[in-house]
């Protein structure tokens, strides 16, 4: 044990969340450094063996990145080419056909929906914005409308479903099923999701900001530079605006519509590691363990194939597209960029699987589990509280997930939770609320050239609501036995 004595270990834990949450959202430090600092001054404490310190903590830390590194680099390289390739405005296309133009809200919600399992969410609304803006001036309706929906939907799949980073740290800590919480995740952020749509829907009426001119323009001149460049920068910036409001692809000026990758070859990096993890969780439940059939589905739904396979897709599109033309850009540009976004998450995720690590060595757990319990409060709220408070805070949806999955993990026999049910309650938390703390907030407000108060009402609200929703979806299959 760290530490037998349990108010030393709940005051020292109560007081690392504070001093954790106090430098990032008072102090502006970074999550890396303000996590490792009071997990350090812990061991200070009295009545801490440092010795088993030491241990908890490296054990934490290594099992943790051991089983979540790879998978959140491959993961960033699919959004990577994504993000360059044009397959986010191909997969928006797709949603305007499905639902039809004068459905664009509709249509923007789904493809957030999407996008969102591959692409950070600011990214992805970066790329997205001038195609809002289009639509908004050529329905005559208010930003309100035509991008809530879209905001709401790409950070509720970003912040639930692996393979983006958080959902697979927080899984990694709880020790998760990654095909079952794509699953159910899918399931459970899709009406939140929808919520949202509704959402935009009330407010788009109520609320009015104009759409903007200069997006229009900048769509067309990007889309004209983007067909004259062959390069893995033009291809990226081009492709970021080429995508156009009528839904059709047809006369729509743009000349880097050959670049666009088919509908097949844009959704393909996405849904192949998403089907074959799923298949994987499918086939532990209704196959026969060490048959030929259940040890392939094993392999190929292990998340390193799986993903490995997504980003080989992802990168024969870009040279089919020819995005990329040589691959000095590929290993400069994307590779690099990947493995640079991809090393904070691996690094914040490995200090809260110490500190998960740390927590269970101590009679904390069991004592705040049985008050928790005692005190009437279900179980499966517990991590939800927890992903909000730390969002609410410092305004990442990453530290509300890693840190409710952190103190959540140690708990869950105590608790009675699935892994599964407590990292999917804790990001729909995490989700809840996006405000001025947010960067962002701050980026789809500027982009959608809201004021203060139409963006806190319309952004800050779709994730309330989204957020909201989706628990209920996740308390729903808890309370069934599903999960």
């Amino acid at each position: 044990m760290v530490t037998d004595n349990p108010v030393v270990a709940i005051l020292g834990f109560a007081s690392i969340i504070v001093v954790l949450l106090l430098l990032i959202a008072r102090y502006k430090w970074h999550v890396f450094i303000a996590l490792l600092l009071p997990i350090l001054l812990f061991a200070f404490v009295p009545t801490i063996d440092t010795a088993v310190f030491i241990e908890a903590f490296e054990s934490g830390f290594g099992s943790t990145i051991q089983s979540i590194a790879v998978i959140i680099v491959l993961g960033t390289m699919i959004g990577e080419a994504l993000r360059h390739s044009g397959a986010v405005e191909r997969i928006t296309r797709s949603m305007m056909r499905i639902v039809g133009k004068s459905r664009m809200p509709l249509a923007l919600t789904l493809a957030g929906f999407v996008v969102g399992l591959a692409v950070f969410s600011d990214v992805g609304y970066v790329i997205l914005n001038p195609l809002v803006h289009v639509s908004a001036i050529e329905a005559r309706a208010s930003m309100a409308l035509m991008a809530t929906g879209l905001v709401g939907s790409m950070q509720l799949t970003h912040a639930v479903v692996p393979p983006t980073p958080g959902p697979i740290a927080a899984a990694a800590i709880v020790d998760a099923d990654l095909g079952l919480l794509i699953i159910y995740g899918s399931l459970v952020t899709l009406v939140g999701s929808i919520a949202g749509y509704f959402y935009a829907r009330i407010i788009g009426t109520r609320i009015w900001s104009a759409p903007s001119e200069e997006f229009v323009t900048a769509k067309a001149g990007a889309g004209r530079s983007g067909g004259n460049s062959g390069s893995g920068g033009g291809g990226a910036d081009g492709g970021d605006d080429s995508s156009s409001g009528d839904g059709d692809g047809d006369g729509d000026g743009v000349s880097s519509e050959h670049r666009m990758p088919s509908l097949g070859w844009a959704y393909a990096p996405i849904m192949i590691p998403l089907v074959l993890i799923g298949a994987s969780s499918v086939g532990n439940f209704v196959l026969e363990e060490g048959t030929a059939l259940h040890s392939g589905l094993s392999f190929v739904g292990w998340p390193v194939f799986a993903l490995g396979i997504g980003v080989l897709v992802a990168y024969v599109m870009a040279w089919r597209t020819r995005t990329v033309t040589e691959t000095k850009t590929l290993k400069d540009t994307w590779v690099e960029r990947s493995l640079r976004d991809s090393a904070m998450i691996i690094m914040v995720t490995g200090l809260g699987g110490a500190l998960s690590q740390l927590l269970r060595a101590t009679p904390a757990v069991d004592v705040i589990a049985e008050r928790t319990l005692a005190i009437g409060i279900p179980a499966i709220f517990l991590p939800f509280v927890l992903g909000v408070l730390a969002n609410m805070i410092t305004g990442s949806t990453t530290v509300g997930v890693i840190t409710a999955a952190s103190l959540t993990a140690p708990m869950l026999t105590t608790l009675g939770l699935s892994p599964e049910a407590a990292m999917l309650s804790g990001a729909c938390g995490s989700v809840i609320i996006k405000y001025v703390n947010s960067s962002y907030f701050w980026v789809c407000m500027s982009l959608s050239r809201m004021n203060l108060r139409n963006a806190l009402i319309s952004f800050g609200g779709v994730t309330f609501v989204g957020g909201i929703f989706s628990m209920a979806g996740v308390v729903a299959l808890w309370a069934l036995g599903v999960i």
